[in-house]
């Protein structure tokens, strides 16, 4: 047991049980076919730990963002296709989602997901900062305990906040100063440098009087941005040079002009990476780091116009001989599509729920856990 979670081995003997184990399968499905297994794949030491001690095992997963209703666009069917292959025997019931019950946490749904089950595992970490129906209900009514990935990002995110190697580098990025606010200003606490990329860092630059022509901005997170800058403006790190995009351009097309600039932005122009100068003089950072934190993008790195500023960061980030975790989401994709996931120590696999855990140094999921039915 680790941050007072049971974990498996807590579990009365579970031959012959009935185990009801949430994952989050939220995988992307085109067409029917899976694009990327991995969130699969990162719940079978769970599974595979349940079968070969005995027990039934019977999966749920919510899939994309169905209106509580069945739709069949939204089916599991193609995840219960690979899942049969790579663990045979253990069930996966329909998307969750389907049900309204399980969005607004309602009890009947709950009893209505135990039915039958003995004992409840959470392996869903990027589902575990929501207090949805099956994340805290189940641990009410049945033994319970965090499966392998859930201890695993617990024991990895909370030793980071807690206890880092130093130098401590966070990396955020991003759209929105007002969707990070609280985890900028939790890092703020704990590291030693926070670099600042991505279309939140636009808001920053205009908090610092300089113009941001047609970039993302948020007029009412200008106090707050200069407040951090007051505050903590040794440790926090800003792009020097801008690529910028001219007014006519499109993202995800070759139209419009690219421009190499300083912090000034052109007007009509929209920023939409950090330059090479500030890329080189980040990378330097995190090379120095013995912690590295990454969540979210330089830039829009899926047009491969602008992806140079991320890919510097992820390939300081690989290089860096600190221990370096990625928050999910974005950053998660970017390394993968420069091939270099396998360079980081830990890739998140829920990145609204690492950002969670590391601002509020907890998650309903795992408070569900801690107070379970295990007396």
């Amino acid at each position: 047991m680790q941050f007072g979670v049971p974990e498996l081995e807590d579990l009365p003997d579970v031959s012959g049980k009935s185990v009801l184990v949430r994952v989050d399968f939220n995988v992307p499905i085109k067409d029917g076919v899976i694009g990327d297994d991995l969130r699969i794949r990162a719940a079978l030491p769970t599974l595979e730990w349940l079968t070969s001690h005995g027990a039934k095992v019977t999966c749920c997963t919510h899939l994309g963002r169905p209106k509580g209703a069945p739709d069949p666009a939204f089916s599991v069917a193609p995840v219960r296709a690979r899942l049969a292959e790579l663990a045979p025997g253990v069930e996966l019931l329909e998307n969750l989602r389907f049900n309204p019950g399980e969005t607004t946490n309602d009890d009947a749904f709950v009893q209505e997901l135990i039915a039958g089950h003995d004992l409840y595992v959470n392996d869903a970490f990027g589902a575990s900062h929501r207090a949805h129906a099956s994340i805290v209900g189940p641990p009410k009514f049945l033994r319970s305990a965090a499966g392998r990935l859930l201890a695993k990002e617990v024991e990895v995110l909370v030793g980071l906040r807690d206890d880092p190697a130093r130098p401590f580098v966070a990396i955020t990025g991003g759209s929105k100063v007002s969707d990070k606010l609280g985890v900028i200003e939790a890092l703020l606490d704990i590291a030693d440098h926070l670099i600042i990329g991505g279309g939140m860092c636009f808001t920053f630059l205009s908090a610092m009087g300089h113009s941001i022509g047609a970039s993302l901005f948020e007029a009412e997170q200008v106090d707050n941005c200069k407040r951090l800058l007051d505050s903590h403006g040794d440790r926090l790190h800003l792009p020097t040079d801008i690529v910028a995009l001219s007014p006519d351009g499109k993202l995800f097309s070759d139209q419009g002009e690219v421009r190499h600039v300083g912090r000034d932005v052109p007007e009509g122009w929209m920023g939409v990476d950090i330059g090479p100068e500030s890329a080189g003089t980040f990378s330097d950072i995190i090379l120095e780091g013995r912690t590295i934190l990454w969540n979210g993008p330089m830039g829009v790195f899926e047009d491969p116009r602008f992806e140079a500023g991320t890919k510097v960061v992820a390939e300081a980030v690989a290089e860096s001989r600190g221990f370096s975790v990625i928050g999910g989401g974005d950053s998660a994709a970017a390394v993968a599509q420069f091939g270099l996931a396998s360079e980081v120590d830990h890739v998140s696999t829920g990145g609204g729920a690492s950002l969670e855990l590391i601002e509020q140094g907890d998650l309903p999921g795992l408070e569900a856990l801690r107070s379970a039915a295990n007396g």
